[in-house]
């Protein structure tokens, strides 16, 4: 990604990964090549992410098991947070555990009411491998923690459990998008 150029203007939009896919629920590996792919990629998940209107997008969504998010996300005050974390790492998630309506680009049109901690810090670097560290609390935080338990080969289904759990499970294989599956 240029500096000042406006995110996922030069990427692709490419096909999301669904639900049941064995690529969602596999750990990502670490990002080696710090060259003209990964920024093709971040660009990619920008155009991608924006395409699906949402708030932020894992590569392994895109079917790119690499540990790359990127996000463009309000706080709980309506501040905007825009960017992209390689290998990140959640190094804290604390605070009061709220449990909120969470939704995700790989389940589209369904959410569940999943617990979060308010507040988390991610640690990572960026496209050139400069370090980064994300913090957030309320709706930025969720995202945080959400996508990254995507690149760890986890989604919000599995943070549920009981009639939560069943009742999206239920919703998936409805979606037209489910096939029957869950």
């Amino acid at each position: 990604m240029r500096h000042g150029a406006i995110p996922g203007s030069s990427g692709r939009v490419r096909p999301l990964t669904l639900f049941g896919a064995s690529a969602l629920h596999s750990p990502c590996d670490e990002v080696t090549d710090f060259g003209p792919s990964l920024a093709a990629l971040v660009e990619d998940l920008f155009a991608t992410m924006y395409a699906a209107r949402g708030v932020g997008l894992a590569a392994n969504q895109i079917g790119v098991p690499l540990r790359v998010f990127v996000y463009d996300c309000p706080d709980d005050e309506d501040r905007r947070h825009l960017g992209h974390v390689v290998n990140p790492r959640l190094v804290e998630a604390d605070g009061v555990e709220v449990r909120g309506p969470e939704g995700c680009l790989s389940l589209p049109g369904l959410e569940a009411g999943t617990v979060r901690h308010d507040h988390a810090l991610v640690e990572g670097v960026d496209l050139h491998g400069e370090p980064v560290r994300v913090e957030g609390t309320g709706f930025f935080a969720r995202c945080l923690q959400h996508e990254t338990d995507h690149l760890e080969g986890r989604i919000y289904p599995d943070r549920l459990s009981g009639w939560r759990r069943a009742k999206l499970l239920r919703s998936v294989r409805r979606a037209p998008w489910g096939n029957g599956a869950a």
